[in-house]
């Protein structure tokens, strides 16, 4: 390989400077994801949907162990079913991709490609429904859905299709109902803490930004490094309206027919977008532990006359690792140097990486070199497999604090319109001020800086911060959080 096409390899963008190219370069690069040819879409390449599925898999284990099954329905929508709830067809028509042809014969009703599912499976859950003993009824799928709205694409943060987990429930009442909402949003903050290494912070959307149809809507939002906010996942309760319109009933203990209370609750590969520019540096893609395929990369040093000694003893590291449950690989190519190995591993986000050179061999060692920020451990080869393990924590541990001093002081108050946007415009991160609940008020902020209310406190009976609305001056009903957003 050229010297051209090795620096090729590297990443030629600063996340400072230029966050938009760098990031889509770290994708390509690190290959994650490439450009689909249609406009919006994009291709996941192995390594990108390697992270996606630990990222399932974490999350699908907890759904399971609080009494959620897994289901598939059919990606195509009837567009009468649409229409059975009012409220969804004026929040996603727009969005909606409509098949009108089978062949060469134009269908006798359209078809959307499911931007959500409430609609098809929600009659579902209807005739599935009975009996009070039929609750609750806890579904969840694995899919992918298409919404026709993104114009640019960012891959994982804004495609067409995208793929994500909806779960859709049905309860007794309310309060069963409320417990649920409250257990899904519980494990997305869980998977961005423990799985991510990101802290959030949980709210929920105010009534003007909530899922249609629904009661309330619950939020996790993860900061990124240059101040804006994703939302990392939602939960709704839906109160009685998806019931009501798809005719969700039972019969309780008592020979009475009552309507059904419903959740939904979803996320998306966006998670991984947010994990790729928290994490990520200008070396290319930084993983925790915890989502990367190679955990450890064995890199051996070596000249002619101790080749064989050195990649032996590296042999015996890689078996040790292994035995000990670390996903290892020893790169013992010999048609590149060790520098391109560093580079080369550090660009696909490599956890932790392994040298081994004759000292080390001499001194039954290893050095331990951590991605995040280079820093070298030296270990006894004895009980290395738990050496190793405990320094995949440390990295873990770094990259949480990492994200933390990121959020931590991030949260600024503001008492008037200039307040927010003069500190959203210098700082970014999140502004919380007072607010009177108008929708007028987030768009005078909205029109100016382009930055909206990304939650507000989960208790709606929590005081305000400040007792007039910052924007206004009315009395202040609640706490807003704003924020730019991806």
């Amino acid at each position: 390989m050229s010297d051209e096409s090795e620096q090729e390899l590297g990443i030629t963008e600063s996340k400072e400077h230029n966050t938009g190219e760098w990031y889509a370069e770290v994708v390509q690069k690190a290959e994650l994801a490439d450009y689909a040819p249609m406009g919006g879409f994009i291709v996941t390449r192995p390594r990108g949907y390697a992270i996606w599925e630990r990222i399932k898999s974490a999350l699908d284990g907890w759904f399971k162990e609080t009494g959620v099954t897994n289901t598939y329905f059919p990606m195509f929508i009837p567009e009468s079913y649409l229409e059975r709830e009012k409220d969804i067809v004026e929040g996603f028509d727009p969005e909606v991709a409509w098949v009108t042809h089978g062949g060469h014969n134009e269908l006798e009703e359209r078809l959307a490609v499911r931007p959500t599912s409430e609609s098809i499976i929600a009659p579902f859950m209807a005739q599935w429904t009975r009996s009070h003993r039929d609750l609750p009824m806890r579904l969840n799928q694995w899919c992918s859905v298409v919404r026709w709205e993104a114009t640019e694409t960012k891959p994982f943060f804004r495609t067409k299709e995208f793929l994500w987990q909806e779960g859709h429930t049905a309860h007794h009442d309310q309060e069963g109902a409320w417990e649920e909402t409250m257990i899904r949003l519980d494990q997305y903050e869980r998977v961005y803490e423990d799985v991510l290494a990101m802290p959030v912070l949980k709210g929920r959307k105010p009534d003007h930004d909530k899922f249609p149809g629904a009661h309330t809507t619950t939020t996790v939002e993860a900061l990124m490094p240059d101040g804006k906010s994703v939302q990392g996942a939602t939960s709704h309760y839906l109160g009685q309206s998806f019931a009501e319109a798809f005719d969700i009933t039972y019969v309780d203990a008592d020979e009475n027919e009552q309507t059904a209370h419903t959740t939904s609750w979803g996320l998306s590969w966006r998670v991984m977008g947010a994990l790729i520019m928290t994490h990520s540096d200008d070396q290319g893609l930084v993983l925790p532990p915890t989502l990367a395929e190679k955990q450890v990369v064995i890199v051996p040093i070596w000249q002619e006359e101790n080749k064989d000694e050195v990649l032996s003893y590296a042999a015996d590291v890689e078996a040790e690792l292994a035995e000990a449950g670390v996903r290892v690989h020893l790169d013992d190519r010999d048609n590149r140097n060790p520098g391109f190995k560093y580079n080369e591993w550090e660009l696909n986000g490599v956890p932790v990486r392994i040298e081994i050179g004759p000292n080390e061999v001499d001194e039954e060692t290893v050095t331990f070199v951590h991605r995040p920020d280079g820093e070298n451990v030296a270990a006894e080869f004895e009980g290395v497999g738990e050496t190793a393990q405990e320094q995949l924590d440390t990295v873990y541990a770094k990259l949480y604090a990492s994200a933390e001093e990121t959020l931590d002081g991030e949260i600024r108050e503001a008492t008037s319109r200039n307040e927010i946007l003069g500190t959203i415009g210098q700082h970014g991160g999140y502004v919380k001020c007072g607010w009177c609940g108008d929708e007028a008020c987030e768009g005078e902020i909205k029109d100016q800086i382009a930055a909206e209310i990304v939650m507000v406190p989960l208790d709606r009976d929590e005081e305000p911060v400040h007792d007039e609305c910052a924007i206004c001056g009315d009395e202040a009903t609640e706490t807003a959080y704003f924020a730019k957003t991806y």
